[in-house]
């Protein structure tokens, strides 16, 4: 998911179970529509991989990720703009508030989606 805040999400896909978080970030970026004006990108270590951080650049973000402990080369980060990262990990706590999304019964991908993306506008909407 791709938010912008703590109420509101820009873009967001579901994936594999199976599948590795940063690639589907990386597809997920690349189908948002890019910023007009230039503002950070807070990731998850998950993402910190230079793949994905050399594309938030290519589409105007500034990637703030921190390094990888074991880096040998880390980079520098604004740590007071990666603190506010818990935006949007209060966003994922409200969505998951909704029982039907958090346990997940919906056995097709587009019902789930569905009322992923209900939950999303109430939430916009409070």
């Amino acid at each position: 998911m791709v938010a912008a805040s703590a109420v509101c999400a820009l873009n967001f896909s579901l994936s594999a179970g199976n599948s590795g978080d940063a690639p589907c970030g990386r597809e997920l970026l690349v189908r948002t529509n890019p910023p007009v004006l230039p503002c950070g990108l807070l990731m998850d270590r998950a993402y910190e991989g230079n793949e994905t951080r050399e594309l938030s650049a290519r589409l105007g973000y500034t990637p703030v990720v921190p390094p990888n402990p074991n880096r040998l080369e880390p980079w520098e980060y604004d740590k007071e703009l990666y603190k506010k990262r818990n935006e949007v990990e209060r966003l994922f706590r409200r969505v998951k508030a909704y029982r039907r999304i958090f346990t997940r019964y919906d056995k097709l991908d587009v019902v789930y989606l569905g009322f992923l993306l209900l939950a999303l506008i109430i939430e916009a909407l409070r």
